[in-house]
């Protein structure tokens, strides 16, 4: 990541994070009691900011135990500062936050697939057929 941005260890504002969740693609809307109750309840977070304009183009979240599973959500990047290094900042400072407390932890994402290659370059491997994701519809 050049240094246009600056990577801050903390969630975004609620506001930040319901706007890249939007405008990144691929997250769906959540609302503002939903967002501030999850960027609170979060175990480690980070945002990306565009220097000269202020503006917080990026973002991760992990969730988790504190002690053996974390899962990594809320990878967003805004489409017109992608392929700028700041989808492989935010996952790096989150994978070292881990690996400070725990560095033999089970960690796990859902990969839509323009992250898949960013994930697979930071050691993630798809688990099918042996274990596949499932959700609660």
């Amino acid at each position: 990541m050049d240094s246009a941005y600056r990577l801050v260890m903390e969630p975004p504002t609620v506001d930040d994070y319901l706007r890249l969740r939007k405008e990144a693609g691929g997250l769906s809307e959540r609302t503002r009691e939903e967002a501030e109750n999850g960027i609170s309840g979060a175990w480690a977070a980070c945002h990306v900011v565009h220097v000269e304009s202020g503006e917080s183009v990026g973002m991760g979240r992990v969730i988790g135990d504190g002690g053996w599973y974390f899962h990594i959500i809320d990878m967003a990047v805004l489409p017109h500062h992608q392929r700028k290094g700041i989808g492989d900042a935010v996952l790096t400072a989150l994978l070292r936050e881990i690996d400070a407390v725990a560095p033999n932890a089970n960690v796990n994402l859902l990969a839509d697939p323009p992250g898949r290659r960013l994930y697979a370059r930071h050691g993630f491997a798809e688990t099918a057929p042996d274990v596949i994701g499932m959700r609660r519809v």
